[in-house]
């Protein structure tokens, strides 16, 4: 032990140290190295917490992604089939519209043609009347020198009711 001395050792003073390094170390750990540990673990779990959210996010991100594209394409789908109705029905309408302008047209042809054969009608009574008459006044006229009055006004009385039969067919 001897050399101990020689070397300063102290038992003594290596006791009071060994005491003091307990005392510190227990202060240390005690007012220190737990609230360390504890700010530690704490800052661990809060990491885990945050990289669970983001996974749980980035999932949410990923179905939300899915979930549009799936209301895109039935949006998609749906403006198509709006689309193609809308033709169909246009179709369908110009072919309504179509028809009711060919009756329309068939119509007023119709009117037309029976207000053309009304004026045929009454030109042709009209022609007749007057033919009827330049006729008698010709019948008239050239019946002058040849008949007496009496036989005029026979014959110009049958040529008359000729002419009126003549109208009446």
């Amino acid at each position: 032990m001897e050399f101990l001395k020689d070397f300063g050792f102290s038992p003594i003073l290596f006791l009071a140290q060994i005491i003091n390094f307990v005392i510190i170390f227990i202060i240390l750990k005690k007012l220190l190295y737990k609230p360390v540990l504890d700010m530690i673990r704490k800052r661990e779990k809060e990491i885990n917490e945050g990289i669970k959210n983001s996974e749980i996010a980035d999932e949410k991100l990923i179905a939300a992604e899915e979930k549009e594209k799936q209301i895109i394409q039935k949006a998609n789908e749906r403006a198509k089939k709006i689309i193609e109705d809308a033709k169909i029905e246009a179709e369908e309408e110009s072919l309504k519209s179509q028809e009711k302008t060919k009756k329309e047209t068939e119509k007023m042809l119709s009117q037309a043609r029976e207000s053309i054969e009304q004026e045929v009608k009454n030109t042709e009574e009209k022609l007749t009347k007057k033919i009827g008459s330049i006729a008698i006044s010709l019948l008239q006229k050239s019946l002058v020198g040849v008949f007496g009055e009496k036989e005029q006004k026979i014959i110009l009385e049958k040529a008359s009711s000729q002419l009126e039969k003549q109208k009446s067919l």
